[in-house]
C-alpha cells in the first residue's frame, strides 16, 4: 500500500503543470495555446519571457527531485529513480492538464540532482555549451539527454543506467517533432548565445 502511495504522489507531483499556472495566474494566457503548445520551460520562455520560463524550469525541476527523494523521506523500500521515472511521466502526461505536459528533459534532471548531483551539473554544462554550438534547445537537449546516458555506463550503477536509458529514450521521443524540423530547417534557433 506504501509503495503504491508514494508512486502515485510522485505522480501527482510530476503532473502539476507549472507552465500553464504561471501562464494562466500571472499572465492571463494559456501557453497551450501559444508557441510550440507545449507546457515546459522552453516554450515558455518563449512565450512568457525570462521570468516565467525561469520559475517553470526551476519548479519542473523539483518536481523530479522532490519525487525521487519521497521514498527515502518516508522510509519506503521502493528504489527512488524508479520512483523519480513517475514523476517524469506525470510531467509528460500530467492527470492536471488533458495528459499533454512537457517533453521531460527539467523533470528528468530534477531526478538527477536528487540521485547524482555530479552528473545533473555535468548535464547542465553539457547543454549550454551545446546550446552555445548547435542554437538549438531541442537538440542540446536531445545531446544532453545522450551524454547522460553515456556518462551512467562508467558508473557501474544499474539501475542508474537503466532508468538514465529510459529518460533518455523519453526525451528522444517527445521531441521527435523537432528531429523533423531540425531536418527541414524549420527549427527555430536561439538568438541570445
Amino acid at each position: 500500500m506504501e509503495f503504491a502511495l508514494v508512486i502515485i504522489c510522485a505522480y501527482l507531483l510530476g503532473s502539476i503543470p507549472s507552465g500553464l499556472i504561471v501562464g494562466k495566474a500571472f499572465y492571463g494566457i494559456d501557453i497551450r495555446e501559444h508557441g510550440s503548445g507545449n507546457l515546459g520551460g522552453t516554450n515558455t520562455f518563449r512565450t512568457l519571457g525570462v521570468k516565467a520560463g525561469l520559475v517553470v524550469t526551476i519548479s519542473d525541476i523539483l518536481k523530479g527531485t522532490v519525487a525521487t527523494l519521497l521514498p527515502i523521506w518516508f522510509g519506503v523500500e521502493l528504489h527512488p529513480l524508479l520512483v523519480g521515472t513517475f514523476a517524469v511521466i506525470g510531467h509528460m502526461y500530467p492527470i492536471f492538464a488533458g495528459f499533454r505536459g512537457g517533453k521531460a528533459v527539467a523533470t528528468s534532471g530534477g531526478v538527477l540532482l536528487a540521485y547524482v548531483p555530479l552528473l545533473f551539473i555535468l548535464a547542465i554544462l553539457f547543454f549550454f555549451v551545446s546550446l552555445y554550438v548547435t542554437k538549438y534547445v531541442s537538440l542540446s537537449s536531445m545531446l544532453t539527454a545522450i551524454f547522460s546516458f553515456t556518462y551512467t555506463l562508467f558508473t557501474g550503477d544499474r539501475p542508474l543506467i537503466i532508468v538514465v536509458a529510459a529518460l533518455a529514450f523519453f526525451v528522444l521521443y517527445r521531441h521527435r517533432t523537432n528531429m523533423k524540423r531540425i531536418l527541414n530547417k524549420t527549427e527555430p534557433k536561439i538568438k541570445w548565445m
